[in-house]
């Protein structure tokens, strides 16, 4: 307290010219009406500025909950989206059908991890086995490629083998005529935004632009885009083609990743376990 008093006495003037200014100041607002008015004016514009970066930091805070809450929300659109089209591989076809008649759901869910410059690379979702993921449901990109395809689950995690493995196989159609091929990436080249076409018959004819779609042919939905040509026509050494292509998926930025549940796997799995392979 002493050593206070000590300050207080030796800064007195100081204290004493920062009262009389602030009296000063305050005599002259309430007494003037210009003086008022300029002071009113600045203090709201001060304290608006304030509470609109305090916001604006809010929803800086508030992102992940905004994205995982759209995330949900587009997968329950894309869910409805399926309930009233169905793509068949030779024309759209407009249906009336109803959510419990339905082949194929989405569940949104978040990439916590993830890898792109391995030749086998896996990612890793916060959805599990009590969300009803299972091994070997198909995984696609939020607005439009594929992911790959769900590897191992636990009770609230899974991971995703990528289209950017050398074991992953897609089938896939040429939109435009339907040609029947196989999407896989590497092949010599490792650039995490191509792939190749693979196994088209080479009386088709691949040119660049073509986009490239799932078959339906396996997990994934029949339709969804997967990229466009870029180099068509390479000959192999059998009676195939095969086509370098752009994805639509950037592998790089994934946050979000859509799970696709087919009503009807286990059905069509345990049908065809029934047929011997040499038959």
């Amino acid at each position: 307290m002493r050593n206070l008093w000590i300050f207080i006495s030796r800064y007195n003037a100081f204290f004493l010219f920062i009262i009389f200014f602030t009296i000063g100041i305050y005599l002259t607002v309430k007494n003037n009406a210009y003086q008022r008015s300029v002071t009113l004016n600045s203090s709201n514009e001060v304290v608006g500025t304030a509470y609109e970066r305090l916001n604006v930091f809010k929803r800086y805070l508030n992102l992940g909950m905004v994205n995982d809450s759209l995330a949900a929300e587009n997968a329950k659109l894309k869910t409805r989206l399926l309930a009233l089209t169905t793509v068949d591989s030779a024309k759209d076809v407009k249906v009336v059908d109803t959510v419990t008649n339905q082949q194929y759901t989405y569940l949104a869910a978040k990439v916590v991890k993830n890898s792109i410059t391995l030749r086998n690379n896996v990612m890793t979702i916060n959805k599990g086995t009590v969300d009803g993921i299972k091994s070997g449901m198909a995984v696609i990109a939020p607005q439009r490629g594929v992911v790959g395809f769900i590897r191992d689950v636990s009770a609230h995690l899974a991971t995703i083998q990528s289209l950017l493995h050398k074991d992953t196989r897609i089938s896939v159609t040429l939109k435009k005529n339907h040609a029947v091929g196989s999407l896989v990436w590497g092949d010599g080249n490792f650039d995490i935004r191509k792939a190749f076409v693979k196994e088209v018959p080479n009386h088709i004819k691949m040119y660049v632009g073509d986009s490239v779609v799932t078959s339906g042919y396996g997990s994934f939905p029949a339709g969804i885009l997967v990229g466009r040509i870029s180099k068509p026509n390479v000959a192999t050494n059998d009676n195939f083609l095969s086509g370098e292509l752009n994805l639509f998926t950037d592998f790089s930025t994934l946050q979000y990743v859509y799970v696709v549940k087919d009503k009807l796997a286990e059905e069509q799995k345990a049908l065809e376990s029934l047929v011997k392979p040499n038959e």
